[in-house]
């Protein structure tokens, strides 16, 4: 005869979460205990400093989260818990804060940092793209987080990522992306080049565009996501211009942007690679 299942208290499963609970919060401080050895290898074997932004390995750590990902709770929980794990033990390395472009509104922004780096990374509000790339070239390892989208005036703010040693785009975030996001904002984030560290998914390039017109913009490529703001500089013979920045997944080229351009009378007079980053999980609202 079989035995009925054996009952199973509310007490007995609180018990269960206590006991995982501790688990979890030893498991935290036994990575501290590893990364301040980490840290003691690369003062020894002499590794250089500034930041400690790895974003080739961070993209691995959330591919494999999101990967194995299952049950009750919810992705966004889960994604939000290893961002702030993985900056605050990246800030324990090599302190950095987080210059934030605030100009379309400070509460979104701070949501995105707060979401994405915690609260024991500071937070550094600037007025301006070009205000917090300059923080960024200024520092030694903080990083930069501007929206993915021209700014208030409308003006390209990537261009200070043109010149060689100019700060550059190193990932973009959410990292999982959906339409009912918490932090949903699509945010690059800036820092010094850290080219043994980079992640090539996609690559971005600010383009400088002569001859710019609604049929020019119409020509963009479907897979290439395009940023597009009003040009200052003059174009020749008085034509409008326009910036570019264009995000290119692998396998796609800046050659296929420009004739797809040119077939539109627009010419691309100066094309710049401003960094790269990994590419977004794209989920639908269910998370499937």
């Amino acid at each position: 005869m079989n035995q009925p299942p054996p009952t199973i208290s509310l007490s007995d499963l609180r018990a269960e979460i206590d006991r995982i609970d501790e688990a979890m919060h030893r498991l935290l401080m036994e990575r501290s205990e590893i990364i301040e050895r980490l840290v003691k290898v690369k003062r020894t074997g002499g590794a250089e400093g500034g930041s400690a932004f790895r974003p080739a390995r961070e993209a691995d750590m959330m591919r494999r989260l999101v990967q194995r990902h299952g049950g009750l709770l919810p992705l966004d929980t889960v994604e939000s818990i290893w961002r702030v794990i993985i900056a605050t033990f990246t800030y324990v390395q090599a302190p950095y804060q987080v210059h934030a472009d605030i100009s379309g509104g400070e509460p979104v922004m701070r949501d995105s940092a707060r979401f994405h780096f915690g609260f024991t990374v500071p937070f550094a509000p600037h007025m301006g793209a070009e205000a917090a790339i300059a923080a960024v070239a200024a520092s030694t390892g903080d990083l930069g987080l501007i929206a993915a989208a021209p700014a208030a005036a409308g003006a390209p703010w990537w261009r200070a990522l043109e010149a060689p040693d100019a700060p550059k785009i190193i990932a973009r975030l959410p990292f999982v992306e959906r339409a009912d996001h918490p932090a949903g904002l699509p945010v690059f984030v800036v820092a010094h080049p850290i080219r043994d560290a980079a992640v090539t998914d996609v690559c971005v390039h600010s383009l400088h565009v002569s001859g710019w017109s609604a049929r020019a913009a119409r020509a963009i490529p479907s897979f290439a996501e395009a940023v597009v703001a009003a040009d200052a500089e003059a174009g020749p013979a008085g034509r409008e211009s326009a910036a570019l920045l264009v995000s290119l997944p692998k396998g796609r080229t800046v050659a296929e942007v420009m004739a797809a351009l040119a077939e539109a009378d627009a010419v691309v007079t100066a094309s710049v690679g401003v960094g790269s980053h990994a590419a977004v999980f794209r989920l639908d609202q269910t998370g499937a």
